[in-house]
């Protein structure tokens, strides 16, 4: 074979070559990683604890539920549809029927069923009541708002009992008027259920409050409870309540009865 010959051959071969290395190349620059659209979140010790909680007290239930209750002589609804709700509060004063809704966090208020307007401060007083009565009555289904923050504290015991501490405080943003508010919650490690609460609040001076769960019922599903209601002095931390409550050292304020509940989906 020539010298010219080879080197022409040769020239061909590496010219190939060259070419193949680039297309592979521009194929591997152009070709994208799959995005996992199923990929599992890792939970906290506080936000793990607070899931098999939520699910205890009756977890999806809670989306879908359309209840009413009757608290202190006042009748109230909630009624979920996902990340939608509507709350109803309805009462009798001075002879008139007085009608408080708060729909997807927008408030109004109707007076023998005619609306009628409200201050901005009115407006927030009544939507803090009419909130805080679900709150409660539905615990722990609202600790799963976007505005909570949760936080394991410590186990402990309780009247020979096991519970895993969670701490919870709001953002401002989302958390209401009383955002400022500090919770502890002490969850019965084989129930996964809420046996105690207690809070710590800065509205009119401020105040200290621990309560104890009795009268725990499952309704459709759902658990509801009722709640033995202490005083404590102002600035008591709230993870040395359980041993003034086990002492006899609180004082009883009141009782927090939930009473008369229908499961309104049933109807």
């Amino acid at each position: 074979m020539s010298t010219l010959k080879f080197v022409i051959i040769t020239f061909v071969i590496l010219l190939f070559c060259a070419c193949n290395n680039k297309t592979t190349k521009k194929e591997t620059l152009t070709k994208k990683t799959p995005i996992t659209t199923s990929k599992e979140v890792s939970l906290s010790p506080s936000e793990t604890i607070l899931k098999a909680t939520i699910a205890a007290h009756g977890g999806p239930l809670f989306d879908s539920a359309n209840y009413a209750f009757n608290f202190r002589g006042v009748n109230y609804q909630f009624k979920n549809n996902g990340l939608d709700y509507k709350y109803t509060k309805s009462y009798q004063k001075e002879g008139k029927q007085i009608t408080d809704v708060l729909k997807n966090g927008t408030f109004f208020r109707t007076i023998n069923d005619s609306a009628v307007t409200l201050s901005k401060k009115d407006i927030n007083s009544a939507t803090g009541a009419i909130n805080s009565v679900i709150y409660f009555a539905t615990l722990p289904y609202k600790l799963n708002d976007k505005a909570v923050n949760t936080k394991f504290i410590e186990t402990t015991t309780i009247k020979n009992k096991s519970y895993d501490v969670i701490e919870v405080t709001f953002d401002e943003a989302g958390g209401g008027e009383d955002h400022d508010d500090v919770f502890n919650y002490w969850i019965n490690k084989n129930t996964k259920k809420i046996d105690y609460l207690a809070y710590s609040y800065k509205v009119n001076k401020g105040g200290v409050r621990f309560r104890s769960a009795f009268n725990t019922r499952i309704i459709d599903g759902i658990t509801f409870q009722d709640y033995v209601n202490y005083e404590a002095k102002v600035g008591t931390p709230l993870k040395d309540l359980p041993k003034l409550y086990e002492a006899g050292e609180l004082k009883e304020l009141s009782t927090i009865k939930t009473e008369n509940i229908i499961n309104l989906n049933n109807n």
